[in-house]
């Protein structure tokens, strides 16, 4: 009875025949890195307890055990070699997974053992006789070459187990595909395929019985594969042996070496594997291996174990991704390598919890436009309220229709159900991911209920850390945005006091040189205030002045300097005094000269526009030391007689400010004036009433060599300088 190449397909799913063996698989990346040492390999060894026991038992065996048992795991690979080592290693985990097909346990695999052992050793040897590079992946599919007659056998065992004990050639493979619409070298590639190995190693398996013609140009790997293919279970047909060898280049006398070493290394490597392969030639008598009765308590258990061991390396998979982009690939790739999902796409909740928008990934585009309210009920919606797996068929679901939704993505991912896994992390559900699978494959998947949420959960804990971190950078640079804005408003301000005062300057120069009067003084005080502007603007771009340590700066200096700026500007009405008293000891204080210029600029401009047209009187005065909390500063203060601050205003005086001034001394420059007193290490006070405003401010004082011996200024009024 014929059956459909589909047929079989589907059914080579439905058994479930296993995946190739972690270690097997992390074997393999290590080979073609080609960075496996010998601690690497006790290292990835010592992970599989049966592989451990085996290895121990080989190298204290009497072909390896010299004077003293070596008990110690390393020291057992050292006397086995590195060469031995990986044959036995890819030779155990190849038939540990033979040993897991459906139906293996029933049948005697003697002469297939034996026929694979051969294609494995000649695989190798012909492999190193080419100088092929990868001789262990020469083995390997020297071993995996004839896979496909297991699955065949796991697939459909009343049809093929007559076909499992025939002969292995051109004539098995016409009545395989006569029969079953397909050949045992298609299923072993499609098997191969599925465990995406970067090789030829499923091309290999696939044209083993190809003619020597048609690979005349193939990869060598593949001519290696038929020249073992021909010497492991056709040895005495001359003209196919003599061109598969022609294949790679080996002559004659080759061949019958390479024979006798096969037949000695096959014996030794079942020896070393605990094969037993006495009578594997002769006919297939009863079944010689029972299958084991085991207990179910001990499967779960046993399952449960290795579900743990996944998720947790998972979880470190996971941990390891770069962004949202290789976190959410990483995510569908693995589930669809765990759960058989044909595809998979993510589902995300959006910032306002309502409903679950998809995650863009290089599968799936179209789905960054897709959206599930969570509102409006469905099963997708429901397995994220409820943070329960849903499996979702598509003619009905729970007596009812499909919803749109699921609609839309039956047929976004080309399948007829689908599996639901919630990603939870602690109380909330971040979405869920989607796998699409066909119906017969949701009895399975439901069983694996458990392990479906262990894997959200740790799919879930490394999204959430990722969004996390992601809203951290958003506050950082929205923290950065606004220093920069407030920076950029400082800036604007400060700017305003030099530009008014060169724009005065500008005033007294023309006048000057109209009556050709030397203006060499006010050349001097142009230059500095547009220094001045440019340190300002610098700052904006954060470009300070190296810093080289404490310095001092004479406060009676600057507070001549800053008369200067005044004087004969005109910005100083006639009907305002300026008065300045110096203290004739304390002088010096710990900080920038240029920041306590610009601290002394906004008070006086802040206290002139205080007095307004009604005039008055400002003082600056320095009142010598203070002790405040053990440290020393000097105090000066600036002060007017003017109205004086309501309580409203003298509440927020130093906070920062968008809008201008809508009241005396309002505005951002006392915010300013504020910041610059605390960056020289200061503190600053304000008294206001009707007799007017003073601003007592406290700056570290000089305490280095010489502190105290600068000569005071005399106490001066502006006018009368």
């Amino acid at each position: 009875m014929q059956q459909s190449d589909q047929d079989i397909r589907n059914r080579l799913l439905i058994a479930r025949l296993p995946a190739m063996p972690q270690i097997l698989v992390r074997l393999i990346e290590h080979l073609q890195a080609d960075d496996l040492g010998m601690p690497e390999l006790a290292s990835l060894i010592s992970k599989d307890a049966g592989m451990t026991g085996k290895l121990l038992a080989v190298a204290n065996s009497s072909a390896y055990q010299r004077h003293h048992r070596n008990v110690n795991l390393e020291q057992s690979l050292v006397a086995l070699g590195t060469d031995m080592i990986k044959t036995l290693v890819i030779s155990d985990s190849v038939f540990q997974t033979f040993n897991n097909f459906p139906h293996s346990g029933s049948t005697d695999l003697r002469a297939f053992w034996k026929n694979s052992l051969a294609g494995a050793v000649i695989a190798k040897e012909v492999a190193r006789l080419v100088e092929y590079p990868h001789l262990e992946e020469a083995y390997l599919a020297g071993l995996l070459h004839n896979v496909g007659r297991l699955a065949l056998l796991a697939t459909a065992p009343k049809e093929y187990a007559y076909n499992f004990t025939a002969r292995d050639d051109e004539d098995l493979c016409a009545v395989e595909q006569r029969t079953l619409q397909i050949t045992h070298a298609e299923a072993g590639a499609w098997l191969i395929e599925r465990w995406q190995l970067d090789s030829f190693l499923a091309d290999a398996v696939l044209y083993h019985h190809e003619p020597s013609d048609r690979l005349e140009s193939a990869h060598p790997l593949i001519r290696i594969v038929r020249l073992a293919h021909v010497l492991s279970s056709h040895p005495h047909d001359e003209p196919a042996v003599r061109e598969a060898a022609g294949l790679c280049g080996v002559d004659a006398g080759q061949i019958g070496q390479l024979l006798e070493g096969a037949a000695r290394q096959v014996d030794k490597a079942a020896a070393h594997l605990g094969i037993d392969l006495a009578g594997a030639d002769d006919i297939p008598a009863p079944p010689a291996y029972a299958p084991p009765n085991l207990d179910p308590v001990q499967q779960r258990l046993s399952e449960e174990v290795r579900n743990m061991v996944l998720v947790s390396e998972v979880g470190q998979s996971f941990a390891r991704q770069q962004g949202e982009s290789g976190l959410l690939e990483a995510m569908t790739r693995s589930a669809r390598i765990l759960f058989d999902f044909g595809n998979a796409v993510v589902l995300l909740e959006n910032p306002t919890g309502h409903a679950l928008v998809g995650a863009p990934t290089q599968g799936s585009k179209r789905i960054a436009e897709f959206a599930v309210p969570l509102a409006k009920g469905g099963p997708i919606a429901k397995s994220a309220l409820e943070r329960r797996p849903a499996f979702i068929q598509r003619e009905v679901q729970d007596g009812e229709p499909l919803g749109l939704a699921e609609e839309q993505l039956l047929r976004m991912l080309g399948t007829d159900s689908l599996v639901c896994v919630p990603l939870v992390a602690g109380a909330r559900c971040l979405g869920v991911l989607i796998g699409g699978v066909a119906a017969w494959q949701l009895p399975y998947c439901q069983r694996r209920e458990r392990f479906m949420q262990s894997f959200g959960a740790q799919a879930a804990a490394a999204l959430e850390t990722m969004l996390a971190e992601r809203g951290h950078a958003r506050r950082q640079l929205a923290h950065v945005a606004e220093e920069y804005r407030e920076a950029s408003r400082r800036v604007v301000h400060e700017v305003n006091n030099p530009l008014s005062i060169i724009k005065n300057y500008l005033s007294v120069l023309d006048s000057k040189l109209a009556r050709q009067e030397p203006v060499t003084s006010e050349m001097s005080i142009l230059n500095e205030e547009i220094d001045r502007v440019g340190q300002l603007v610098g700052s904006l771009a954060d470009l300070k002045p190296a810093d080289n340590g404490p310095r001092p700066t004479d406060v009676a200096k600057v507070v001549d300097e800053v008369q200067r700026l005044f004087r004969s500007t005109g910005f100083v009405p006639s009907t305002v005094d300026i008065t300045v008293t110096m203290h004739e000891e304390a002088t010096r204080i710990e900080g920038d000269a240029d920041v306590l210029k610009q601290i002394l600029v906004n008070l006086v401009k802040n206290a002139i526009e205080a007095l307004g047209n009604t005039g008055g009187r400002i003082e600056i005065i320095n009142r010598g030391h203070v002790n405040r909390e053990r440290q020393l500063y000097l105090e000066l203060v600036v002060s007017d007689n003017g109205p004086g601050l309501s309580r409203d205003v003298l509440a927020h005086l130093f906070s920062p400010v968008k809008s201008t001034k809508d009241g005396a001394h309002h505005g951002l420059g006392l915010s300013i004036v504020h910041s610059l007193v605390k960056k020289l290490g200061g503190h600053i006070a304000c008294r206001s009433g009707r007799s007017g405003t003073a601003f007592e401010i406290l700056l570290p004082a000089w305490t280095g060599s010489g502190a105290g011996t600068a000569v005071a200024l005399p106490a001066r009024a502006l006018g009368s300088a």
